[in-house]
């Protein structure tokens, strides 16, 4: 029998796709963040009114020729009909690469449950969007508040479950390069596009990192196992070299 620590078992294999699984040593601790942190962001909402509207028209200028063409087709694909498509393929994905169902659940629910009370704060502060009759390339007008940005809520809470689902991977690291290039990306497309303040994206990123692990321990840790066929042994960790 090949011991986990083994050089021999040093290349992962698709039932090695489990990290997001693995208990934290810090529940509490976890939840605590999550808490305090949808509190914090919440109150910081209702201070900011238009305090980086000079900003968000610099941003603004930028939105010409390619850059803005990329920007508003990275707006367009990460919307919440596309990001739930992206998500539900992608959980599949993990399912049939892993045999395992509860993998592809916890990546899936920890994104969900990280991304949709966003949209409740967000019509709790009722932040106006950057005001386009000042916008130098004003996007159409969206029907909804700004606060926090749920674009960039979804795609840092998709970084975070994907990079715990790799973490014993040979792709972990690159998970997390191409990871914070496509957080930093929809970060600025959001703000070139100026449908949404800087300060809405920054919060977002925020939120998602601060919630995504308390999530994850109420879901994973706490609720998946108590559903009978979602039961299972716990994954082996992965010593890679």
């Amino acid at each position: 029998m090949i011991d986990d620590a083994s050089p021999q078992r040093s290349r992962p294999r698709a039932s090695d796709v489990n990290g997001i699984l693995v208990r934290s040593p810090y529940p509490l601790t976890n939840i605590v963040v999550a808490v305090v942190a949808v509190v914090v962001i919440t109150i910081v909402g209702f201070t900011l009114g238009t305090v980086d509207l000079g900003l968000a028209k610099a941003l603004n200028q930028l939105h010409t020729g390619a850059l803005g063409a990329f920007t508003t087709a990275v707006y367009h694909v990460i919307s919440p009909v596309p990001a739930i498509a992206i998500t539900v393929v992608l959980a599949a994905v993990i399912w049939w690469r892993a045999r395992d169902l509860r993998p592809a659940l916890a990546f899936g629910g920890t994104i969900a449950i990280t991304w949709i009370p966003s949209a409740v704060v967000k019509e709790i502060v009722h932040r106006a969007r950057p005001d386009v009759s000042v916008l130098p390339h004003p996007y159409p007008v969206q029907p909804d508040p700004s606060y926090p940005s749920g674009h960039t809520v979804y795609i840092t809470a998709f970084v975070i479950a994907l990079v715990l689902l790799l973490r014993h991977t040979k792709w972990h690291r690159l998970a997390v390069v191409l990871g914070t290039v496509a957080i930093v990306v929809v970060f600025f497309s959001v703000t070139i596009d100026a449908v949404h303040f800087p300060t809405d994206a920054a919060a977002s990123i925020l939120w998602s990192l601060a919630v995504a692990p308390g999530v994850r321990v109420v879901w994973v840790d706490w609720l998946m196992p108590k559903v009978p066929f979602l039961r299972g042994p716990a994954p082996r960790r992965v010593t890679e070299g």
